[in-house]
């Protein structure tokens, strides 16, 4: 291992707890031991996705929010005594490992509660949210501390949470908590004075207008989340460790409104002046770890970083209020395992927390140790399989029902938190496959065919590969899609695939294959308006293949069209965006934590955006376009990028031995065209 990681694999302690290195693995939505959506059980394939990580060198495991109340059918946790007792063997398992494992409880999340738009109109009807209230009961799970808009739906504001209820849940978490010791767990974290939700709402005074014993003075907004951790210490003993998962600021300008790196804005939420006196507070209350990063659900981008987040970008602010407290303080979001480990050897943080890349690679620790950084599949901050919970205007959250149940998997890597659906089984009859197209969709059929046993030829019409995702790779800030690109070519070198560059296929019936994988990806759509040919595809200007001048109309509001307005703005050029419809990135799939960034980066630079507006036509000093009226202007520009969709372009039609896969079958995402490609090659 490269001495510059050393103090990362240096023992430290959470009260009196040792843990044996200062990699903390971060609670994600979905990785709950007790189940997510569904009512709470002993869940058996987070288990399995823990004691992996475990097995390859983690030191602290906090596993995702176990509502303390359950989602669907409003059970308490604690009432289920047979799950503990299916939890104690676990313990046993991780502790051989010799990590440590917290559980985290959560009190809810108030205002920020992702209510879909199929539940939505459930909660607005009151007689359907009576009848469904034995089995979704939303009036609970949306009360707040206040009457506060929903941060998912325009249309609903919460009720304000009863003291018989806060009591109820200050008694449930020790209840709770007590349990877990019993079952062996090694502490708990309380979720959460962090993110916007419900114990964060309670604390701050934008968001908490009561005037009992929980509103008003900083001591009775804080009141709640003290009231548990004093609760938990009473029913466990005081050396029981307590976690508290905490937000240092709140970055947020005001609801569904946030802050983005380098913005001068007032603060509404919580600033550091008052979260340097909080975190004191909170540690005389007796919690013994601050998990800490910054946002909000308003400014979601900070705990739930993408790619156009810095590296690291929560660091200085945690190591700031590290300074005001005696207890181990955790800082995550996006954390370089280099930068990590020197802010520890500096003593700015006590650990590093990280979360998604254990998602993309399991064992990606064991390989640090091994030096072999370069397998490590890295994460590429899309949230596609992990958290794609998705809202733009019109919508709450149109996240299907399947991806509401199964967060925490993985767009990279389908066996994550899927084990039981994705596995790779050596083939019944190692057959001769062709792969067409060498594109991601091609580069991950080849593999799992390989790593199966069948003999794989893998053809691609260029001199390289990675397909048309070597162009969305392209912006500056895309370094770990680029990363992602080089771990595939070196990935393939791995297995016996014969690798055929610059090889077109036009007849796939001439191959000598017994199955043929066609991964021939997607083309993009042309407009038909006057003076097309003017414009520049998205496709050229991210391979640099044609230039563009100062001033740029965008044509198309989606992710790559406002991916490419981002990246012509940090290159100091002046973008415009047109767009059709009433919202940028108005699409299912994509994260409001990624699309909510683009936003709002465009609203605090002032980048013109054009909704509901047509295209009309381009001329040589810019563009025609109309509004949803009809009413038509023209905007000056110096280059035109279209930016308007792919449409599938398949070499041959699936049927018997062709299975076409990816964009060339649908398109989709990263996610769609890896999942398709391992739902195609388990089968063969």
């Amino acid at each position: 291992m490269d001495s510059k990681y050393e103090a990362l694999f240096t023992p430290w302690k959470i009260g009196n707890v040792e843990i044996k290195n200062r990699i903390v693995l971060c609670p994600m939505g979905g990785t709950s031991l007790f189940g997510w959506m569904e009512p709470n059980h002993f869940d058996r394939e987070a288990a399995k996705f823990f004691l992996e990580r475990a097995k390859n060198n983690v030191g602290l495991i906090i596993p995702g929010i176990a509502p303390i109340k359950d989602t669907l059918g409003n059970r308490w946790l604690y009432k289920n005594k047979k799950m503990f007792r299916e939890l104690k063997p676990f313990m046993e398992e991780i502790h051989a490992t010799g990590a440590k494992l917290f559980v985290q409880l959560t009190a809810g999340m108030g205002r920020s509660w992702a209510i879909t738009d199929h539940v939505a109109p459930l909660h607005k009807n009151p007689v359907l949210r009576t009848i469904a209230k034995p089995i979704i009961d939303t009036d609970y799970q949306l009360a707040s501390p206040s009457a506060l808009p929903s941060r998912w739906d325009e249309e609903i504001t919460t009720r304000p949470m009863t003291v018989k209820e806060i009591e109820e849940i200050v008694d449930a978490f020790a209840k709770t908590a007590a349990l877990c010791k019993e079952a062996g767990v090694d502490g708990v974290e309380v979720h959460a004075v962090h993110e916007g939700y419900l114990l964060d709402q309670f604390t701050m005074e934008y968001t908490n207008k009561r005037t009992d014993q929980y509103g008003g003075s900083f001591e009775n907004r804080y009141r709640f989340p003290v009231e548990i951790v004093q609760a938990i210490k009473e029913a466990c003993g005081k050396d029981f460790p307590v976690s508290l998962r905490y937000s240092v600021t709140s970055k947020m300008k005001g609801f569904r409104s946030g802050a983005v790196p380098g913005e001068e804005f007032t603060e509404v939420g919580r600033d550091m002046e008052e979260s340097e006196r909080a975190a004191r507070y909170l540690q005389e209350a007796g919690y013994d770890m601050l998990n800490a990063d910054n946002g909000t659900y308003d400014s979601w981008y900070w705990a739930h970083p993408p790619m156009y987040m810095p590296q690291n970008c929560n660091l200085d602010d945690v190591a700031h209020i590290r300074k005001f407290v005696d207890i181990p303080v955790v800082c995550a979001g996006r954390m370089e395992p280099e930068v990590g480990a020197q802010a520890v050897s500096d003593g700015r943080i006590d650990a590093m927390g990280v979360a998604r890349q254990f998602l993309s690679d399991g064992a990606w620790i064991t390989k640090l140790i091994e030096d072999r950084l370069e397998d490590i599949r890295p994460c590429i901050c899309c949230h596609a399989g992990c958290f794609n919970f998705c809202s733009h205007k019109g919508h709450a959250n149109d996240q299907d029902f399947f991806d509401t149940c199964g967060l925490a998997r993985c767009a990279l890597n389908p066996e994550t938190m899927q084990s039981r659906k994705y596995k790779i089984t050596p083939a019944a009859k190692p057959k001769k496959i062709a792969v067409i197209g060498g594109g991601i969709g091609g580069m991950e059929s080849a593999i799992v065919c390989a790593k199966r046993g069948h003999a794989v030829t893998l053809y691609e019409k260029s001199d390289k590969l990675g397909g048309v995702f070597i162009a969305a790779a392209a912006p500056s800030f895309k370094e770990k899609d680029r990363e992602l690109i080089a771990w595939y070519n070196r990935e393939i070198t791995k297995y016996p695939i014969e690798v055929k560059l610059n090889t077109e296929i036009s007849d796939v019936s001439a191959l000598d294959a017994d199955e043929i994988i066609v991964a021939t990806g997607a083309v993009a759509n042309r407009l038909p308006v006057p003076g097309a040919e003017r414009g520049v595809e998205a496709i050229e200007y991210l391979l640099g293949e044609k230039e563009v001048g100062d001033n740029v109309v965008i044509v198309g509001g989606g992710l790559t069209g406002c991916e490419i307005a981002y990246d012509l703005y940090l290159q100091g050029k002046h973008p415009t965006i047109v767009e059709m419809k009433s919202d940028l990135i108005a699409v299912t799939g994509v994260c409001l934590a990624n699309s909510s960034y683009l936003r709002d980066f465009f609203n605090a630079n002032k980048v013109p955006v054009y909704l509901e507006t047509a295209l009309k036509e381009i001329t040589a000093d810019g563009v025609t376009v109309a509004d949803k009226n009809g009413k038509e202007s023209k905007i000056a520009a110096d280059s035109v990028i279209l930016s308007v969709g792919y449409k599938s372009r398949p070499l041959a039609a699936k049927g018997g031995k062709i299975h076409v896969v990816g964009d060339a079958n649908k398109v989709g995402n990263l996610r769609t065209v890896i999942w398709q490609a391992w739902d195609v090659a388990m089968k063969l």
